[in-house]
């Protein structure tokens, strides 16, 4: 039973390397792909999600999994979260790490370019629309994709205080 749960110490910096490889990797494609495709919950993207996990797990646990593996797998993880959270809050690559906002509509017209730059569907935009209690486009003065995924709204006739869009690509579009 001890074999099972421990790991051979030569195995170690393998499970290491492995968890910093997904890890990594990861970050990588979400920042080619956008946060918009974790965000979104469909049954198809839980499913994508579920086998993200599989397959990194799989990749750092290596054959035969143990707890030990385990352990050093999540601890791993764990620290490089850490490491690159200090590193995001302490330097400026927060900013070239994460995706900027994004304008999607503005005063109740769809902004194709961006939609598509950003991977953001009609489907995706009516949702939003409809979440916010809203029945047209007409009753959204701005739609921005926040950097973490979510459609964010600003109704129409509320007043916009340009320090709140000043990072957002594509504000100048707004009236």
């Amino acid at each position: 039973m001890i074999t099972e749960l421990s790991i051979e110490p030569r195995r170690i910096p393998v499970v290491v390397l492995s968890a910093i490889g997904i890890y990594l990797g990861f970050m990588v494609l979400v920042k080619i792909f956008g946060s918009r495709v974790l965000s979104s919950m469909t049954a198809s993207d839980a499913v994508v999600v579920i086998m993200f996990g599989a397959v990194g797990g799989r990749v750092i646990l290596g054959h035969p999994p143990t707890l030990a593996a385990g352990l050093i797998g999540l601890f791993t993880l764990m620290l490089l979260e850490a490491a690159f959270g200090t590193l995001r809050r302490y330097t400026g690559w927060g900013r070239r790490l994460d995706r900027s906002p994004v304008l999607v509509v503005a005063d109740g017209q769809l902004l194709p370019e961006n939609m598509r730059r950003c991977h953001v569907s009609r489907t995706d935009v009516y949702s939003a629309v409809r979440r916010a209690g809203l029945g047209s486009l007409d009753g959204v003065q701005a739609m921005i994709l926040e950097p973490t995924g979510t459609l964010s709204i600003i109704r129409t006739g509320q007043p916009l205080d340009r320090d709140v869009l000043r990072n957002v690509r594509g504000a100048d579009r707004l009236g």
